[in-house]
């Protein structure tokens, strides 16, 4: 194992005049551009990488995977930067390979329902470029993340109810392997039976088993009618139990979120929302106008029988913006509510039926701890995040977050859950007796 710090080695030596010869300007070794290659963003401590290498070609990471595999130094594929578990944290050093200028959208077939696009290439870059074709892709994980990043962690977010995750909407990738070599996998075909499903493999496995270069994606077309609305409930059991019933008899939901009244306090103050300070659906339904109106009437029946409000809707499109933009920045309308705050977000995802009890339980348990913390999530797909609000300076702080965190993670366990439902593991670590390794993202 190489050292955490390789950069006065022989190999590091050996490896940065390879790197200096072959890309120029390209490699850096400033201390201020390696931190801001170590993630910005979550709790886990950042270490960060010897060197970083911004590549804009295919040849350019074969060629740089060829240089450090001779030598033997640890490359980190990097993004937009947006990734909350560590995955940017360069465990043993080594060169972070920053993949942002791989960003030309390839290939819009619009007759297929499909794009080829470079792995640096973000959500919000594709979907401009889609806009006059009455085409989107939706994968949403609130952040502006890279599509190539977005493949590697397996992203969902707020659409997934509707349109599934990046498993589902990923149909072939071009991957550089830790030797060099160049594959593709999956075909422009909507579904096939030819062996083994590479595509589905390298998506969600973080950079441990090659580097994403290209992606082929699945499009969607921009339905007819949107409209978006929020409820507000007196209590999360109300608002959880809204959401199953819904889900149970078929109304197709295109997006739900759940936010306690912790988090629209936030929200009110960060985004300026004005909404009542108690648990909240925002939700958005998709189709005709007949069928929107249907399901929209159908969902506020349900609510108003387990002690929801009116349903109050948002059609024009400024206002959904707003009320999404609200929902993304739920990360750092927690953040704001402590000065020089450090977030943690949990990401438990756990069968819908057992929905209710754990949101409940991590509630309560959140309140014996005595920390401040909000919950958002996913709910359609029982995917929900608490915000552990922590003061860096008081490692009680962080020691009662690990505590809930570890029994939210086993009661999810218990249910036939999962410790993360669209985070990616990282360098996380949850639950009794963690199992010890590399942090991801280290082809080596």
């Amino acid at each position: 194992m190489k050292s955490k710090n390789p950069i006065a080695t022989p190999d590091f030596v050996a490896a940065s005049n390879a790197m200096a010869a072959r890309f120029g300007s390209g490699f850096q070794t400033s201390s201020a551009i390696c931190e801001q290659h170590a993630g910005l963003e979550g709790h886990h401590r950042h270490q960060i990488p010897d060197a970083v290498l911004s590549v804009s070609t295919l040849d350019d990471v074969v060629d740089a995977v060829a240089i450090c595999r001779t030598h033997q130094i640890p490359i980190i594929p990097y993004g937009a930067g947006t990734s909350l578990e560590g995955h940017l944290s360069a465990v043993q050093g080594g060169i972070s390979l920053d993949m942002s200028k791989l960003d030309h959208i390839i290939e819009i077939d619009a007759d297929n329902l499909r794009c080829r696009v470079g792995a640096g290439v973000t959500r919000e870059q594709l979907n401009l470029a889609l806009r006059d074709k009455g085409l989107f892709f939706p994968i949403d994980p609130g952040a502006n993340a890279t599509l190539g990043g977005m493949a590697s962690t397996r992203a969902s977010g707020t659409n997934a109810i509707r349109y599934g995750t990046m498993r589902d909407n990923t149909l072939s990738l071009q991957v550089v392997l830790a030797d060099g070599n160049v594959i593709e996998t999956g075909t422009k075909a909507a579904k096939t039976a030819a062996g083994y499903d590479l595509t589905a493999l390298f998506v969600g496995s973080e950079g441990t088993l090659g580097i994403v270069t290209e992606l082929t994606l699945k499009l969607s077309g921009i339905a007819e009618t949107i409209i978006a609305g929020t409820c507000h409930f007196d209590d999360l059991h109300g608002a959880v139990r809204t959401v199953i019933t819904a889900i149970q008899i078929g109304i197709p939901l295109a997006r739900i979120e759940l936010l306690d009244d912790a988090q629209i306090i936030a929200c009110n103050s960060y985004s300026g929302l004005g909404l009542p300070a108690k648990p909240t659906l925002f939700l958005e339904f998709h189709g005709s106008e007949h069928a929107v109106s249907e399901q929209s009437a159908i969902f506020a029946e349900i609510a108003q029988a387990n002690g929801g409000s009116a349903l109050e809707i948002a059609s024009q499109a400024e206002d959904r913006t707003r009320l999404w933009k609200a929902r993304h920045n739920a990360y750092f309308a927690a953040k704001s509510l402590r000065p020089n705050a450090l977030i943690w977000s949990t990401d438990v995802c756990v069968p819908i039926a057992s929905l209710a009890e754990s949101v409940l339980e991590a509630r309560e348990e959140i309140e014996q701890q005595g920390l401040l913390a909000t919950i958002v999530g996913h709910v359609g797909d029982g995917n929900f995040h608490v915000l552990f609000v922590l003061n860096p300076e008081c490692p009680e702080d962080r020691h009662k977050a690990s505590i809930v965190n570890a029994h939210m993670v086993e009661r999810a366990l218990a249910v036939g859950g999962t410790c993360t439902g669209e985070h990616g593991i990282g360098i996380g670590v949850s639950g009794k007796n963690p199992p010890r390794g590399l942090g991801s993202g280290a082809v080596i």
